[in-house]
Formats: C-alpha cells, structure tokens, sequence
C-alpha cells in the first residue's frame, strides 16, 4: 500500500489543483500496479512538511509514498536527503508520479539529486540569457 502525498501551495512556481494532484497520482498507480491509499495534504505553510515528516514517521503502516512530483520534496538538500534515507533505511521506498520515478535503495538518490540541482540552476540560466 502506498499513501500519496499532495500539496496545498504551490512548489518552485508551479500551482496545480489537488484534485489533478490525486488523478495524475491515481493513474501513476494503476500503471505501476501500486495499491494506492488517499492522499495525506500539506498545510499551505510556506516551507511547511509537517504532514510529510508524519507519513515518513509512520512508514511501518505502508510500503511506501507516492508524491505528485519530485521538486514537493523540501529545497533543503539536508532536510531532502534525511528524509530519502529514512525511506530507504526502512526498506521503503518513495515515487514521483510526474517524473516517473523512484528512489527504492541507495543507486537511485544520485539521479534525484541531479534534477534537483538542474531544476535549481535553470532560472538563473534563464535570467542570464535575459540581460
């Protein structure tokens, strides 16, 4: 069973309704053949991951979580890697329905961490070109 997790603000200047959240997420599991359990909501809080923090507490009740996208993780590379190695600690593992990914042991936290740090550079490549 995999719980989904969503959010309620937007994330790195994307907004997307949280009702297309749990469609894109729900599709994701179908393909996957991931029995998937509604969704847990961050709260708006800007920077807030209080909802998240409890789905990684409680991971012995699930196989694992299934976020709407990658870049929902915290920005914090400290606080983003803490949680991916309680994930993977726990022989869990944790998907993103938009990228079509997953972290399931130690190899995959490479790959997340590139996107992130493309993600992270591109609009000041972007605002370079600019001026």
């Amino acid at each position: 069973m995999y719980r989904g997790y969503i959010f309620s603000r937007p994330f790195l200047g994307e907004r997307v309704p949280q009702h297309v959240q749990n469609l894109v997420i729900r599709n994701y599991c179908q393909i996957k053949s991931l029995h998937y359990l509604l969704s847990a909501t961050e709260y708006a809080f800007q920077d807030s991951f209080i909802i998240f923090k409890n789905v990684i507490n409680n991971l012995q009740d699930i196989d694992g979580v299934v976020c709407y996208s990658l870049f929902q993780l915290p920005e914090d590379k400290i606080l983003r890697k803490e949680i991916i190695n309680k994930i993977i600690k726990n022989k869990k593992s944790i998907h993103f329905a938009c990228e079509n990914l997953a972290i399931i042991n130690e190899e995959d936290k490479e790959i997340i961490e590139n996107m992130w740090a493309v993600k992270q550079t591109l609009p000041n490549c972007i605002n370079s070109i600019d001026t």
